[in-house]
């Protein structure tokens, strides 16, 4: 079941208040093909381990500032003094590990690019080169995990990275449009029917 808001377009129910309309509207569900893009994601849904996703939505610029825009080359390259610096800054989450396996993660992000040419073409490998469409009727029927996003957090896990149980993983799928989860009712789910699959 979907909501409307102000605008009377039926949304998915979490879509209340301004950020989030316009994270649902715009971004949440759009297949995502940038490397610079899907490393800012993995980043931002870690971080959001054991808070709401609008305390980070909040956040987000001042994490694209205090993280180099989200560039992995940059952030694989943080010293240990620029990470001692970032638990200073109040505009994130100042949380030891969550900052820590940000360039942790970013090292392994490049080495995923090495290995596959692109991060694209490796996370998108998990379901098929192309969005999973489960045309769901009610948001109750949304899962936590998936069998998808458990095969990601075990290779993840495997390759050294750090915050991506499968309930982060399948936030972030859900995120970057490897499933379309906007309910069937939702102005936004058949748009994202037509969206082409992963690039080759």
């Amino acid at each position: 079941m979907s909501v409307a808001n102000t605008d009377d377009r039926p949304r998915c129910p979490w879509a209340v208040g301004p950020e989030n309309i316009a994270y649902h509207d715009a971004e949440w569900g759009v297949p995502v093909h940038d490397d610079r893009l899907l490393f800012e994601f993995l980043i931002l849904e870690g971080a959001q381990a054991g808070l709401s996703w609008i305390t980070i939505l909040k956040k987000r610029q001042n994490y694209r500032e205090a993280f180099a825009e989200f560039d992995p080359v940059r952030v694989a390259r943080f010293t240990a003094a620029r990470q001692e610096k970032l638990l200073t800054n109040p505009g994130i989450v100042r949380n030891r590990l969550k900052v820590e396996s940000t360039v942790l993660n970013a090292q392994q992000f490049l080495a995923v690019q090495q290995e596959f040419g692109s991060f694209d073409r490796y996370i998108w490998s998990f379901v098929g080169g192309k969005p999973l469409q489960p045309r769901r009727t009610s948001f109750r029927e949304v899962p936590a995990r998936t069998l998808e996003s458990d095969q990601m957090s075990r290779d993840l896990k495997k390759r050294g990275f750090k915050f991506v149980g499968t309930t982060i993983c399948y936030a972030f799928m859900q995120a970057v449009g490897l499933v379309n989860d906007h309910v069937v009712d939702c102005f936004r789910h058949r748009p994202l029917l037509k969206e082409p699959s992963a690039r080759k």
